[in-house]
């Protein structure tokens, strides 16, 4: 397949491109050596565009997945002098590639010291398009041995995004996110023809509900669900370690899916049909459906 890639002299927001879009997604295991990560990032972000890619998605945390906050405070940045976000901007100017960093860990700069999990979409100028931090915080207790206080280390957003690109609309969400059908299904009926979901998802839960969720997210709004992964046990300096799932997927818009990438690290590719967003919505339109009702 030839690769659809943008062209910076035209006007994007006018123009779907005539073929799909090749996306790339990247399944990494993130250690809590953010130059490391970068690395790893950048040579994987140079092996999809070489396959063909226009469009490339990283998982959550990618810079960084760790259970010490003091060493984040020691490593992490303010999004103004991040190394990773300004590096990986010019790698999506240098490839020609459209990129979604599915979060960074950054400092905020607030009184409770708290970081922001957020996520970038970065056009093939190398310019941030859209931001989102994310909105739901994982407060759980899997198991007795396995417990997370994502808020105690991170402030929750408060906003939806959606963002044009010349192969779709894409809503922005992250991880934990996937458990909250109305903020998908909110940015469905706002247009959104991709539902990013870039994660770090607990082994546990991921092995029971990963896979359900992305299709049911997919069906309910008939969007394209993309969902790059962390996967697997997490080296870590400082801390206790972390192991994440995987099976970073592509969920098409009538459910059936398109990518299950397993455990390894490595890419897996799909092309982007925004033909199949109509087709899936037209059969079942229940975006359109809604109604008013009292109660409970």
């Amino acid at each position: 397949m030839t690769s659809t890639r943008w062209n910076a002299t035209a006007s994007w927001t006018r123009f779907w491109p005539p073929d799909p879009m090749r996306a790339a997604l990247l399944q990494i295991t993130s250690s809590d050596d953010p130059a490391e990560n970068l690395a790893t990032v950048q040579s994987m972000l140079r092996e999809a565009a070489a396959h063909g890619a226009g469009f490339a998605l990283t998982p959550e945390v990618t810079n960084i997945v760790s259970m010490s906050r003091a060493h984040q405070n020691a490593v992490l940045h303010l999004e103004t002098d991040d190394p990773t976000l300004a590096a990986l901007q010019a790698e999506a100017k240098s490839l020609n590639l459209w990129l979604l960093i599915g979060s960074l860990a950054l400092k905020t700069g607030d009184d409770d010291g708290r970081f922001a999990n957020r996520s970038f979409l970065i056009d093939p100028t190398g310019k941030i398009v859209a931001r989102y931090d994310k909105i739901h915080m994982f407060d759980v207790q899997v198991t007795p041995e396995e417990t997370y206080r994502e808020s105690d280390g991170y402030r929750p957003g408060s906003g939806a995004v959606l963002a044009d690109t010349p192969f779709g609309r894409i809503g922005m969400t992250i991880c934990y996110d996937i458990r909250f059908p109305h903020l998908h299904r909110a940015l469905a009926q706002a247009g959104a023809d991709i539902l990013t979901v870039p994660a770090a998802f607990s082994h546990v839960t991921g092995a029971a509900h990963w896979e359900p969720l992305l299709r049911a997210r997919a069906i309910e709004t008939g969007c394209y669900v993309l969902a790059p992964a962390q996967t697997g046990q997490h080296p870590a300096s400082r801390g206790a370690k972390r192991r994440t799932y995987g099976h970073s997927m592509a969920i098409a818009p009538w459910g059936e899916v398109l990518v299950d990438a397993g455990t390894p690290c490595g890419i897996s590719y799909v092309d982007l049909d925004r033909d199949q967003v109509a087709q899936a919505r037209g059969k079942v339109p229940s975006l359109g459906h809604d109604r008013e009702f009292d109660g409970p």
